[in-house]
C-alpha cells in the first residue's frame, strides 16, 4: 500500500496538482488524500480505483489482483430449476 500511495503521489507531483487540487478532483479531503498516499490501508478501494483512473493507469488494478487463470466472464451460471424463475421471489425467502 506504501509503495501505491507513493506511486499516487508521483503522478500528482509529475502533473503539478497541489494535495487541494486533487481532492478536489477526488471529492474528498485533502487528510483523505494524504492517507492515500502515505499508504494507509483504511482508504477506500473506491477512491483508489478513481485516483488510478484520473492519471489513466486504472488497468494497472490487474496487476494488483489478477483475474485467475481460466476465468472467464462469458460463463454462464446456471439457475437451479427448484429456484423457479428468475426475479421471482419464492415465499421461503419473503423474510419480512
Amino acid at each position: 500500500m506504501r509503495n501505491l500511495g507513493l506511486r499516487l503521489r508521483a503522478h500528482r507531483v509529475h502533473r503539478g496538482w497541489t494535495i487541494a487540487e486533487m481532492a478536489e478532483r477526488l471529492l474528498c479531503s485533502p487528510t483523505t488524500l494524504r492517507s492515500l498516499e502515505s499508504g494507509k490501508p483504511a482508504t477506500s478501494i473506491g477512491l483508489l480505483a478513481h485516483a488510478l483512473w484520473l492519471f489513466g493507469e486504472i488497468d494497472s488494478l490487474d496487476v494488483l489482483a489478477p483475474a485467475p487463470a481460466g476465468l472467464t466472464a462469458r460463463r454462464r451460471v446456471r439457475r437451479s430449476a427448484a429456484r423457479g424463475p428468475a426475479g421471482v421471489i419464492a415465499e421461503d425467502e419473503r423474510d419480512f
